[in-house]
């Protein structure tokens, strides 16, 4: 995974034209994720549906972004996201899950940091940015029998990875609305990450106002510990652009 990120960041140095931001810039926002998990967590032999067995349901998230664009040449703009889900529910193991099995309660948390390289290629009504991120995230599942404490299971999966990063926008002149979506990937050794959004937008003096659909789709294994699952969903978010 090292060698990757290395080949990936000399093929962006490589091939990053010499473009910059027109002007300086700074912007943040806060967003709201309504995010549904499906799919699978495996611990050895053993595996668990999300939604079947543990009937998990969403109990809080948190989304958070801000960037800095340069007129600077050659070097690049930068970006970082913040994004934690989390959900708990109560279901049943009938067959049972890493010696765990019968009435359970169950939480999962996903939490990721972005750290986004990127070069904006267009910057008119349509506006095309390339970069790559760096991901540092985290999943995590709990299963816990109701009436036995010592019926325990932890399925944790935690990696640093390389995702290629691509944006695009498309402005309505004159009116602030606009809409656009960006994506984060990879697929590497078995391993696999999709991150996207789509969504409108309405830009009033320095406020932002969004509103979209986000979809990621992990496939990790760590050891033994395997994530295979989705989050999907709504999402609306305010920022300031200076």
């Amino acid at each position: 995974m090292r060698k990757l990120m290395m080949v990936m960041g000399a093929s962006m140095l490589a091939a990053a034209p010499v473009v910059s931001a027109d002007i300086l810039g700074v912007g943040a926002t806060v967003g709201y994720w309504d995010a549904d998990y499906s799919g699978e967590a495996s611990k050895g032999n053993d595996r668990v549906d999300l939604e079947r067995d543990l009937n998990l349901s969403s109990d809080s998230n948190a989304n958070l972004t801000a960037y800095f664009e340069h007129p600077v040449p050659v070097l690049p703009n930068v970006r970082l996201a913040y994004t934690r889900t989390k959900q708990s529910g109560n279901g049943e193991l009938v067959t049972g899950y890493d010696n765990v099995v019968g009435r359970v309660r169950s939480e999962l948390e996903l939490e990721q940091l972005d750290v986004t390289l990127y070069y904006e290629i267009l910057d008119n009504w349509v506006n095309l940015d390339l970069g790559l991120t760096v991901r540092d995230f985290s999943g995590e599942l709990l299963v816990q029998n109701r009436n036995d404490a010592s019926q325990f299971s932890e399925t944790k999966a935690e990696a640093v990875l390389p995702l290629v990063y691509v944006a695009a926008r498309f402005d309505l002149p004159f009116t602030g609305v606009s809409v656009g979506g960006d994506a984060n990937a990879i697929t590497y050794d078995g391993d696999s990450v999709y991150d996207f959004n789509v969504y409108g937008q309405y830009e009033m003096s320095l406020l932002q106002l969004r509103a979209g659909y986000r979809q990621i789709s992990l496939d990790y294994d760590d050891g033994d510990d395997n994530l295979d699952i989705e989050l999907s969903g709504p999402f609306v978010s305010a920022g300031l652009r200076f």
